[in-house]
């Protein structure tokens, strides 16, 4: 699914690859928000990617996310970015 200079690509991960599929996605780059939803399609967390957000900032998202992981055993992640 795309828009005007948006983007939407989706991934099916286990409970297992979550954390690291999320933080891999980050690597990536022009990521503008990270939608994670359970197999029934209902969403569990949306994280915006705003500029400057680095380190720190990130270890409760990435506290949220390993305690998802532990919930559910498969997700969908939807992941928004830009492309300019």
């Amino acid at each position: 699914m795309t828009t005007e200079n948006t983007r939407y690509e989706e991934f099916r991960v286990d409970g297992e690859a979550l954390l690291s599929k999320v933080k891999e996605i980050l690597h990536e780059g022009n990521v503008r928000r990270i939608i994670i939803k359970d197999e029934k399609g209902a969403t569990y967390i949306e994280i915006p990617m705003t500029v400057g957000v680095i380190g720190t900032l990130l270890l409760p998202v990435w506290a949220a996310v390993g305690a998802l992981a532990a919930l559910a055993a498969n997700f969908t992640i939807v992941v928004e970015k830009t492309t300019e």
